[in-house]
């Protein structure tokens, strides 16, 4: 499955129509807009932004903490980039973290 598909999966489950953007960048672009719009002065893996409208949002994800975080927890690249793309989707479609999102992300995981 693509991650376009994955996205379109999740929207689906979700009972929402819309697209989502998914945009790979570096550990730079994504301090910037951390610290932009976080307040959190230092690199991320995954922002989300959501919206109103045919566009939901937009999913950001940082390549370099991400092939870091993938060595970190024993997985491989392409494993934690799903992680992220499906937690950054639930994000845009109002997810907070906590059990509901914990359980939601086992879901699609097994997409």
């Amino acid at each position: 499955m693509t991650l376009k598909e994955l996205i379109k999966k999740i929207i689906k489950g979700e009972g929402k129509e819309g697209a989502i953007d998914l945009s790979f960048v570096d550990d730079k672009k994504i301090h910037e807009l951390n610290k932009q719009f976080r307040q959190k002065d230092k690199p991320t893996d995954v922002l989300s932004f959501n919206y109103d409208g045919k566009v939901l949002g937009d999913v950001i994800i940082s390549r370099e903490t991400t092939r870091r975080n993938a060595q970190r927890y024993g997985v491989t690249y392409a494993d934690e980039v799903k992680r992220l793309v499906i937690h950054g989707t639930l994000h845009v479609l109002g997810y907070d973290h906590g059990r509901a999102m914990k359980h939601a992300e086992e879901i699609y995981s097994k997409c």
